[in-house]
């Protein structure tokens, strides 16, 4: 538990550092941090006892006393089996149930920390250029409360505007996109950054030092700032309390169909869309060009009746010419289009794929207690070692190697390299012909090297 909530602080350090936080609100966080990655510390904890008791009890000869008086492994391992299905079990509910409030409660926690980052960009004495567009220094202030506050606007390069006030406070938009300064007792000071033209004859005796600009006073204004470049990843609850992380099973297995009947509609209309743009496609619905009562006209029919209006070979040099030039344009215009659809379908696969492999991964790490299980109990009983030594270097290999498995599958899973299923389930897969071959090895009082000698295996054979 340790690591993995160390490994979440990393990830969130430059969030939570110099926010003067209080106690009760880290403790809070960490609490639901834990809760959510209960299931991911199950297995390696799993792991390890399972390798500590069967450890103690090789070492200590008590494993060989319970075989001596005709208990086999399997006979001994029964009763802790039961318990690791329960604990497996109780796992999976408590992850499709608890561990969506607990992933919802800590990403409020988090971005409500982030909300600091408002509080804390402005540092008295110094300007801070956080927002795009603009250069802000204050003299003094408190939470959202300021004096003395200089506002250098920045997004016209033509012109020179400087914002002064006393006093002033700052509050965010519902929406997250625009930060509101409410500013007291100030002035506006504006002017050009080029000298101005007055004319021919005042222009000849201007000497090029002369900047028009204008200044007013204020008693109260809001200042309005685009929040561009300003990094918040959150704005309301709403926006993530739907989120693959926040729901259980049932509710991810009906997202998972609105989302795909979603995608094949988008699909189709994309097609559809793309077939209607096509030249081809539109010239065959009209028979060519006919004069009827002494005019061109064109008369709609049955596409499959028809054939396209024009054929390369029958245009002329001269006009082919000047048809290449929008034919071009028109590519373009289509190739742009197909490329933003293309994208547009990426996404909405990738967030599919999402909820996939959430829902996958809720059964697979329940179900990895077990895998763990009927490694670290045989593989304590033929290592033969307890105490906190061995145990937890060999868990501690284990489990890296379970945990890298998972993170390729994982990744390999959103990059539709394989399927959700198989990138969540496939490190199981993996581990489940070792968990045979060392309950059979330690069912026989055989070492896993012995049991696994190609030699004695081709003996045995013979």
């Amino acid at each position: 538990m340790f690591m993995l909530v160390m490994q979440f602080l990393w990830k969130y350090i430059d969030d939570l550092m110099g926010k003067g936080l209080e106690l009760t609100v880290i403790l809070e966080l960490l609490f639901y941090v834990s809760a959510s990655l209960l299931p991911l510390a199950l297995p390696l904890a799993i792991l390890l006892s399972s390798l500590i008791v069967m450890g103690n009890l090789g070492e200590n000869n008590e494993l060989t006393a319970l075989k001596a008086s005709g208990l086999s492994i399997y006979r001994i391992l029964r009763p802790l089996s039961v318990v690791i299905v329960f604990i497996a079990v109780g796992t999976f509910y408590f992850s499709n149930y608890i561990i969506p409030i607990a992933n919802f409660k800590w990403h409020s926690i988090i971005w409500d920390i982030q909300e600091t980052k408002l509080t804390s960009f402005l540092r008295p004495g110094s300007y801070t250029q956080d927002i795009d567009g603009f250069s802000i220094k204050i003299s003094d202030g408190k939470d959202n409360e300021f004096q003395r506050i200089v506002i250098h606007d920045r997004r016209d390069p033509s012109v020179l505007k400087t914002i002064t006030a006393q006093s002033g406070e700052f509050y965010r938009s519902e929406t997250g996109d625009f930060l509101f300064f409410k500013l007291n007792d100030g002035e506006v000071i504006e002017e050009l950054s080029k000298p101005a033209s007055f004319g021919k004859q005042k222009e000849k005796k201007s000497s090029g030092n002369t900047f028009p600009g204008r200044k007013s006073k204020f008693k109260t204004a809001t200042y309005k700032m685009l929040l561009t470049g300003f990094e918040l990843n959150r704005s309301q609850d709403e926006l993530f309390k739907n989120d693959f992380e926040m729901l259980n099973v049932f509710q991810i297995e009906k997202t998972v169909d609105s989302l795909r009947q979603n995608f094949n509609e988008l699909s189709e209309s994309f097609s559809h869309n793309t077939v209607s743009k096509h030249e081809y496609f539109q010239s065959i619905t009209y028979v060519p060009v006919e004069r009827i009562d002494g005019k061109k006209k064109l008369n709609l029919i049955n596409p499959q009746d028809t054939l396209p209006l024009f054929t390369l070979d029958e245009i002329r040099s001269d006009h082919l010419a000047n048809l290449i030039k929008p034919m071009e344009i028109q590519l373009r215009t289509n190739i742009n289009a197909l490329e933003s659809q293309l994208n547009i379908e990426k996404n909405k696969k990738i967030n599919l794929r999402k909820f996939e492999i959430e829902f996958h991964r809720k059964f697979s790490l329940s179900f990895s207690i077990i895998i763990l299980f009927f490694i670290g109990a045989p593989l304590g009983a033929i290592v033969k070692k307890g105490g906190f030594g061995a145990p937890v270097v060999i868990a501690a290999l284990l489990f890296m190697i379970y945990f890298v498995l998972i993170t390729i599958g994982d990744n390999m899973a959103k990059e539709n390299v394989i399927s959700a299923f198989l990138g969540m389930w496939g490190p199981n897969f993996i581990l489940l012909p070792f968990a045979v071959v060392l309950m059979v090895s330690a069912g026989n009082d055989r070492s896993v090297v012995e049991f696994s000698s190609v030699k004695n295996w081709f003996k045995k054979k013979k």
